[in-house]
């Protein structure tokens, strides 16, 4: 038996372990916990100093489970988290004594950053990974959240003795973009007209001449990467004029300004990647919806965003508009709960998202086309998840509605990408200030305000994140429109 076998298989019986713990899991109060939190961004780009330490404090909001009195967390990221941003999460905690919820929350840092995964930092780290496996009180009642799952992640879970609540990384094929457009085929869910498994410019000009056949009238299509994060992956290629395919392929235009046309093909030669028509219609959106799988198999439907898109082609993701509109939110749910029990019965854990593009002409309903699986938590994870803790709500997929227990409705508008050069004069602890200033600081008695993340990316990139709550979509959008305002005017 070789090595990745012997792995494999010692991955799959650790795993196992996470079905009598899921109970823990979900109650959080009773039992004592420890949540080992790996933030790893082991995507198909590289991250770099002040961005990549941002990402991975995109989910300091998990620190909010500390609102359990049994519950440890060990929470990792490549370089130290500045103290005041940390007091800032617990600050949040209702109900609870933030030094009695400091004491069961451990920091741990490798210090180092260079680009890789945060994962493969650990793994080169054996003293380091020694020193978590000694905060884990009983590995029996232990987990790994990951951001992503690969096999970085596969081999840390084994490295640490404890399962990972995360997709098994053998299942990665589901993920890509060819597996999505084959899972979308077999159950005759709507998707785009198009071609998957394409290796190269020649491929790329047969599909594309393939769709053409079909649907002559079709002006652009989109190319997209197997492995591609965030629309980073995604050219058009624009089919006006008389030129040759192969000239139009050739000319396809990147939303990642980093893009060269040599290196996305020699990408496409390694990884594979997808050809689709290009949906339009008078009105555009893209909504998403949110799922998991637990380890009995149950697939849980969790939320429905409408997602911010930017770029030069629109298709760069940049923030969520929560809930989504309920004129398509039970649609695209129903598709997404088929896809989820396939997925199920594929073995798949954990949670997942399906992005769609909605499309409708003047006085039409709405088309949804299902684009896209993420195995993986994404953009929308951490604004919910930061809603649904500091509120305790719950999300009703069929009425399309978020209320909290006293049946207050909730909705929020959230971006990673809240970005300006004026900003690098700001610190973290400036926006602190300027929230209490202002008074939009969330507020636990009324259950609006901001909540802002990434704070890191602030001296360096100008850059940072934040979730603005409301009560109405019209409120989120206010709300969040004079957070920026008053933070221009600050940093001005």
């Amino acid at each position: 038996m070789n090595t990745e076998t012997t792995k494999q298989a010692q991955f799959e019986a650790l795993q196992r372990k996470l079905v009598p713990l899921w109970h823990s899991i979900r109650a959080m109060g009773e039992d004592e916990q420890t949540i080992v939190v790996v933030p790893s961004l082991t995507v198909d780009r590289e991250f770099h100093g002040a961005e990549q330490q941002a990402y991975e404090e995109r989910f300091l909001f998990l620190l909010l489970l500390l609102r359990q009195p049994r519950a440890r967390l060990i929470y990792v990221t490549s370089l130290a988290i500045a103290p005041t941003i940390v007091d800032y999460y617990l600050g949040l905690l209702p109900g609870v004594i933030a030094s009695h919820a400091r004491r069961r929350l451990f920091l741990i840092a490798p210090l180092d950053a260079s680009s890789r995964p945060l994962s493969k930092k650990l793994l080169d780290r054996p003293r380091l990974l020694a020193k978590i496996r000694n905060l884990i009180l009983d590995p029996e009642r232990a987990h790994l959240v990951p951001f992503n799952t690969t096999s970085y992640e596969r081999d840390l879970a084994l490295a640490l003795g404890i399962p990972m609540y995360g997709c098994d990384p053998k299942h990665f094929p589901l993920g890509t973009k060819t597996g999505c457009r084959r899972i979308f085929a077999e159950l005759n869910v709507n998707h785009p007209l198009g071609v998957e498994n394409l290796r190269s410019e020649e491929d790329l000009a047969s599909a594309i001449a393939t769709i053409r056949d079909k649907k002559p009238a079709i002006e652009q299509v989109i190319v997209k990467l197997n492995e591609g994060v965030s629309g980073l992956g995604n050219a058009i290629v624009d089919l006006g004029g008389t030129a040759p395919l192969l000239e139009k392929v050739r000319a396809m235009k990147f939303d990642d300004p980093t893009q060269t046309h040599d290196h996305y093909i020699r990408k496409l030669g390694e990884v594979g990647g997808v050809v689709e028509e290009r949906i339009t219609g008078d009105e555009f959106r893209s909504p998403s919806a949110q799922l998991r799988i637990t380890p009995l198999g149950d697939v849980e439907r969790l939320s429905t965003h409408d997602q911010i898109l930017g770029g030069p082609s629109g298709q760069l993701y940049l923030g969520c508009r929560f809930p989504a509109d309920p004129a398509y939110a039970a649609t695209i749910m129903a598709d997404a709960t088929r896809v989820g029990r396939r997925l199920a019965e594929e073995g798949v854990l954990g949670r997942f998202a399906l992005d769609f593009v909605a499309v409708r002409s003047k006085g039409g309903a709405w088309e949804t086309y299902a684009i896209e699986i993420n195995l993986r938590k994404g953009g929308t994870t951490h604004p919910f998840l930061t809603l649904q803790f500091l509120t305790d709500g719950t999300y009703d997929p069929d009425a399309g509605e978020f209320r909290t227990p006293t049946g207050a409705p909730k909705c929020f508008v959230a971006s990673d990408d809240v970005a300006s050069e004026s900003y690098r004069a700001l610190t973290h602890d400036d926006l602190f200030d300027i929230a209490m200033r202002h008074r939009f600081h969330f507020d636990p008695s009324r259950h609006t305000g901001v909540v802002f993340h990434m704070m890191s990316a602030l001296g360096d990139l100008g850059r940072f994140g934040l979730t603005a709550v409301a009560d109405t979509p019209s409120g989120a959008d206010a709300l969040y429109r004079r957070t920026i305002a008053a933070l221009d005017a600050d940093a001005r």
